[in-house]
């Protein structure tokens, strides 16, 4: 049986968490701070839980030095969770701006009136748009589409059609139908299954309009550009910590006292779809994320996870955004070393740091790849289940170490040495 350490671990999720986090989190499970009850039996309502989601939306802030005018919540549900949750809540934002909007506009607090012209606008304006570069941005605007109903949901590009019906690329901004004012922009920042990443914050829609991102599978791994995103989601099981906790980083502008929330009989006139509660970020937010009982076992190891990062890179998030590059460098300049043996599957420009999705070429098979990696320790390589191939996840846990084993073991496969 391999020991831990001889385990090079590339799944895709959950991730490999550091040996550190998770033995001090075992003690933990027991017996935390010799209170005598292991974390996980104390009350999410009491002090110390309370504590625990302080310091770690203060390191989080200061890890990715996220602006003051953010809030961090923490749900449920994980990022298919939020594919709904993002849908419900800005279109909650939107009314209630458009109905701030027309009562002003219209120059009477007639309620019968305001919602009559809001309707229209409802029936006329309403939009959201969504990039599909993948699997995920895909679910997500399906899941649009079902709540909120097609009519009002606008794919603004999606990478299949230019990609012979496969995603693996970005499709030129120039190329896509972005709507004039939506409720908000959503795209997924790296997509895990098809190793997709956009290279930067996408200047198409570096206008000033509500965007939301799902940042799950590339979270803590570089600098992000955070005022220019309304809000920010991301599963924590890649580079976070445990499967259990959603974060959302939003703007506190979205939420009261700032903007206030539509009633639910609003939004039944409207004909538009009411969140549940435990989906309101509004809710979520006055409530300090324990509106109903919180994992805080799981934002604990988050918070261990943030403070080792801390330690390690002085200057946050850019060191670790140094070693994601070096790594992912190592693992693509094997696999292009051999392109008779490696097809690698994105296109280069959208190559995802993350994760490093390729073929096996014939006569050379996968599973004989994959039977050689995993007797030198090199486990978690086989691709989604949806798309087959080979797939590196290149998170924040696998060290440099493990990355160069794993380009050194792709020359020894690829020349049979």
């Amino acid at each position: 049986m391999p020991s831990r350490s001889e385990i090079s671990y590339f799944g895709a999720g959950p991730a490999g968490l550091p040996t550190s986090v998770l033995e001090t989190a075992a003690k933990s499970l027991v017996n935390h701070n010799d209170t005598g009850l292991g974390l996980a039996e104390h009350s999410h309502r009491s002090a110390l839980a309370s504590g625990i989601l302080e310091d770690t939306k203060t390191h989080l802030s200061s890890y990715l030095d996220i602006p003051s005018d953010y809030d961090i919540l923490f749900m449920q549900g994980g990022g298919s969770g939020e594919f709904s949750a993002t849908l419900y809540n800005f279109i909650g934002f939107w009314v209630e701006a458009r109905r701030l909007s027309i009562a002003a506009a219209l120059g009477t607090d007639d309620e019968s009136a305001i919602t009559a012209a809001l309707k229209k606008a409802v029936d006329e304006e309403l939009k959201v748009d969504y990039l599909v570069t993948g699997s995920w941005s895909l679910k997500a605007s399906q899941e649009a589409a079902r709540l909120l109903g097609s009519e009002h949901v606008n794919v603004a590009t999606d990478s299949r059609v230019s990609n012979a019906g496969k995603f693996g690329g970005i499709p030129e901004e120039s190329s896509w139908a972005l709507s004039k004012a939506p409720a908000f922009t959503y795209f997924c920042d790296n997509e895990t299954v098809d190793g997709v990443e956009f290279p930067a914050f996408p200047a198409a829609i570096d206008d000033g309009r509500i965007v939301v991102a799902d940042m799950s599978s590339n979270i803590l791994s570089r600098r992000i550009p955070v005022s220019k995103y309304a809000a920010i989601f991301f599963g924590a099981q890649k580079n976070l910590g445990t499967a259990g906790i959603t974060v959302v980083v939003i703007r506190k502008s979205l939420l009261p006292p700032s903007l206030a929330t539509p009633s639910a009989k609003l939004m039944r006139q409207l004909g538009l779809p009411i969140p549940p509660i435990i989906l309101d970020y509004a809710t979520i937010a006055k409530n300090n994320s324990l509106y109903n009982t919180l994992s805080v076992f799981d934002v604990y190891i988050a918070d261990l996870v943030l403070q080792s990062l801390l330690a390690t890179y002085p200057n946050k998030v850019d060191g670790q955004q140094a070693v994601s590059e070096q790594k992912a460098k190592a693992i693509y300049s094997a696999l292009e070393a051999h392109p008779q043996v490696y097809e690698i599957v994105p296109h280069t420009p959208a190559r995802s740091r993350m994760n490093i999705c390729f073929r096996i070429l014939s006569p050379k098979t996968e599973a004989d790849f994959l039977a050689g990696a995993t007797a030198l320790g090199l486990q978690g390589l086989k691709g989604h289940r949806s798309v087959g191939g080979i797939r590196a996840s290149n998170y924040n846990s696998v060290s440099v170490a493990s990355a160069e084993k794993l380009a050194a073991y792709l020359g020894a496969f690829a020349t049979g040495a």
